[in-house]
């Protein structure tokens, strides 16, 4: 008989005390489950059988689901109903499979959507999410597997990879019995380095921008009318249809061939502006119609409030767009990026120049990554404001590895983005070895030569490089679908949580195989 959530009477005892209240983790008897069969002849399936053990024993013995299912609690605490005995019950164990699932979705690279029939076809996979049974299967369906997605806020969830981390690397045990090792991994010479974080837009193009704000407005007001509002108006079809065919006159009209390019560029900028400026007026006219009228629609007030929270927004920028637009390629004057809209819909994205050959700029939001010498990710940041050069990482990033209470690092390499005086002195002042790799090529190939461990740690410095392109392609997928810098928030948190913990099952596995090896020899 298996207990669900497995360890939680042992893990949690009977309550915790948090700074809001005592919450109560119940000693929860779960269903019946079938033993799983032995497979023989297929490696891939005992492999991935051995990951699951570990990772479900690395959950366990760590604390981290623990500390996860603390934090989700905890949440019910502000509620101003006291929960009863079930709603905590149902509530604990959404909390565990919300862990399980949303490790096991960045692992295996899946869908919201795939990851749910795997979980239906697999006893495997429902084994580790602890949502299997004999008579009757219940799996989590895609739009629970998105809310899961959400279950805890930032805050909680940077505790939660936390703890992992503290795990890993707690000098206190002097050994690494919560993680499974023999030995506790070292906080030794920090490796950091940014990226971008791409949103999932297209190419910011003023006037596809227009293109954007006539189609969500059309939409709408589409939407409006097949409820049974109307005001008179040509077909919302028509406006879609001028639009895009404008956008196909503006797409001819660039190329660098077509004579009077230029002019013929600002000619049709000018038919979308007198598209988008009726467009507009019959998009407030619905929009206070749909306001003053709603209950007409036979909807309710949520969803109607939707409708004009998406319309609004389309407007609100609709004159920053149409001035954007006039300016660079009517006017001919560049807009600052500071000012500039890139999406209608990634308010809080930016341009962030790379100097790449293959992207020159990227358009989302600065990561940072700080991983130690094992390859375990020490420190994360993905920042929602513009900075102004990595150098403005490295002071609280070492703050907040300091805090983690795990002892101070020896020393931290970065490429040269990260050097400046400021930070030399910073690392001087904290007695770490300062790994910075200097902007003056002069100064660069005099430290190659005469300091070895400089030049060792620069070598290193290019397992970080491939390290951000496993968290960005592998864990958060080839492109973050996730909409809106919460949500993307998220999907970091859930990647960094999973790389950490497959990296140290890993490394468990190895530590098997060399004692297997040790004792066949």
């Amino acid at each position: 008989m298996r207990l669900c959530p497995g360890s939680l009477r042992h893990n949690f005892g009977v309550q915790q005390k948090t700074k809001q209240a005592t919450i109560c983790f119940l000693p929860l008897q779960g269903e019946l489950s079938p033993q799983l069969p032995r497979v023989c002849g297929n490696a891939e399936y005992v492999e991935r059988e051995q990951l699951l053990d570990d990772l479900d024993q690395l959950l366990r013995s760590s604390g981290v689901e623990a500390e996860f299912v603390a934090a989700s609690m905890a949440s019910l605490s502000g509620d101003a109903n006291a929960p009863t005995a079930k709603a905590l019950e149902r509530h604990q164990v959404h909390s565990v499979r919300a862990l399980r699932t949303m490790v096991l979705k960045s692992i295996l690279q899946e869908t919201y959507r795939g990851l749910s029939l795997q979980l239906a076809q697999s006893p495997l996979l429902r084994k580790f999410c602890q949502c299997d049974g004999f008579a009757v299967v219940e799996v989590p369906s895609k739009s629970t597997l998105q809310r899961y997605a959400q279950w805890l806020p930032h805050e909680s969830m940077r505790a939660v990879v936390d703890r992992l981390t503290q795990a890993a690397l707690s000098p206190a045990s002097g050994s690494g019995a919560l993680v499974g090792l023999e030995c506790a991994l070292e906080l030794d010479m920090l490796f950091m380095d940014s990226t971008c974080l791409a949103a999932n837009i297209h190419f910011p193009v003023d006037w596809v921008l227009l293109r954007d704000a006539v189609r969500s407005l059309m939409k709408a007001i589409s939407w409006v009318r097949g409820h049974g509002l109307k005001n008179r108006m040509e077909p919302p079809e028509d406006f879609l249809r001028r639009i895009n065919g404008l956008c196909m006159a503006m797409v001819a009209a660039s190329r660098a061939f077509v004579a009077d390019s230029k002019k013929k560029r600002k000619t049709v900028l000018r038919k979308m502006k007198k598209v988008l400026h009726a467009v507009e007026k019959h998009a407030r006219t619905y929009r206070q119609l749909l306001d003053e009228e709603w209950a007409k629609t036979g909807v309710t007030r949520g969803r109607v409030e939707a409708v004009l929270q998406r319309m609004d927004n389309v407007l609100e920028q609709l004159p920053a767009a149409k001035k954007q637009a006039h300016e660079r390629i009517i006017g001919e004057r560049p807009v600052p990026n500071a000012e500039k809209i890139l999406s209608l819909y990634e308010p809080e994205i930016h341009v962030i120049v790379r100097g790449k050959a293959s992207a020159e700029v990227e358009f989302g939001n600065s990561l940072l990554i700080c991983e130690q010498s094992d390859g375990l990710i020490v420190d994360y940041e993905l920042s929602q404001r513009a900075v102004a050069g990595d150098g403005k990482y490295v002071e609280e990033s070492l703050a907040r590895i300091t805090s983690l209470g795990c002892g101070a690092p020896l020393g931290l390499t970065t490429d040269r983005g990260f050097d400046g005086q400021k930070n030399r002195d910073l690392l001087e002042d904290a007695g770490l070895y300062n790994g910075l790799c200097p902007r003056k090529p002069k100064e660069l190939r005099r430290r190659m030569e005469e300091d070895e461990v400089f030049a060792d740690c620069q070598k290193r410095r290019a397992q970080t490089e491939a390290r951000i392109a496993i968290v960005k392609r592998v864990y958060i997928g080839a492109r973050c679908l996730a909409k809106g810098f919460e949500h993307r928030q998220a999907q970091v948190d859930w990647a960094i949580l999973a790389h950490n913990l497959n990296l140290l099952a890993r490394l468990r596995q190895n530590e098997r195989a060399e004692k297997e090896a040790q004792a066949a020899a």
